[in-house]
């Protein structure tokens, strides 16, 4: 019996389709990792660097993330490849989420 067992990660979806901008993606970001707030997030990389790291109503800080993303190349032509890789790489960095780019 392994008890080093790891909790199954949360599990939430981007839609890739939903957006158009950058404002349009934090408030994706928003609507799928973040719930129950009394308070607006901020809506820049320092504070979606905060909200993938969690505790603010979907997953707990660091905990275990599938993040799927679905249509992301519609995402990349609307945020354009420069930002779209920046965003992805702030994603990877965090060890905690697992993302699958659909």
């Amino acid at each position: 019996m392994d008890h080093h067992t790891h909790p199954k990660p949360v599990h939430a979806t981007i839609e890739g389709t939903s957006f158009n901008n950058l404002e349009g993606f934090f408030d994706e970001i928003d609507r799928v990792l973040t719930k129950d707030l009394t308070w607006k997030t901020g809506h820049n990389m320092n504070a979606l660097n905060d909200i993938l790291r969690g505790g603010f109503g979907v997953h707990g800080y660091e905990e275990p993330l599938h993040l799927l993303w679905k249509h992301h190349r519609d995402s990349r032509a609307a945020l354009g490849e420069p930002l779209f890789e920046d965003i992805i790489t702030l994603i990877r960095e965090q060890e905690h989420i697992q993302l699958t780019l659909a």
